[in-house]
């Protein structure tokens, strides 16, 4: 489980093939601090698991299903990646609820200034959208984010500079696929309410 405040950008130092699918050696420092082989660790909003520590990295195994449907796939030696530590019991919650579950990719259509901040227009698909409301939260490559609008097609959230600049969300990240988490709460309810919706619920 985690909140969707990055802590890090770590380096992708290594990415290679492995048994499973590929292994990614990322460096990073502040992550690094109490962090142990078989922890749980977000990774552009994936939630993966530490195969191996060194005094400046640690590694993570990413099988197929992981490249297929993230954009951790898309990553290469040299790339910048968000890191977030699993939450522990008694952390508060300044994002929301992420569960580290990337839900589909979408892609960064524009960013336009607004004030201080920016507006960043990101497509995405039916399966995510149908989960998204204005003013709603959302998880952008590991970033808890408000959804400042919603599209037939995508959505647009308000960055403030300290976001654009703490993370990988920052200007160049025009056209680059990212990883979309969904509110778990608007999937509970969903699946709560569907068989009323469907007429097999009972009064």
């Amino acid at each position: 489980m985690f909140t969707g405040l990055v802590e890090e950008m770590g380096t992708v130092r290594e990415r290679t093939p492995s048994a499973a699918g590929a292994r990614m050696v990322i460096a990073c420092d502040v992550v690094r601090d109490g962090l142990a082989i078989g922890d749980s660790v977000s990774v552009n909003g994936a939630c993966l698991t530490v195969v191996y520590m060194d005094h400046d990295a640690f590694a993570v195994d990413c099988v197929e299903e992981t490249l297929r449907r993230t954009s951790v796939g898309d990553r290469q030696a040299g790339d910048t990646v968000n890191l977030e530590r699993a939450m522990r019991v008694g952390d508060r919650l300044g994002g929301h609820i992420v569960q580290g579950h990337v839900d589909g990719t979408g892609t960064v259509r524009s960013i336009t200034p607004e004030g201080d901040g920016v507006l960043m227009s990101i497509a995405a698909p039916d399966d995510v959208l149908r989960y998204v409301v204005e003013k709603g939260s959302i998880t952008v490559d590991g970033v808890s984010l408000t959804v400042a609008s919603r599209e037939p097609d995508g959505f647009t959230i308000a960055l403030i500079p300290h976001t654009m600049q703490a993370t990988t969300l920052g200007p160049d990240a025009v056209g680059r696929r990212v990883n979309l988490e969904a509110d778990v709460v608007a999937k509970y309810v969903e699946a709560l309410v569907r068989p009323h919706a469907d007429g097999g619920g009972h009064s």
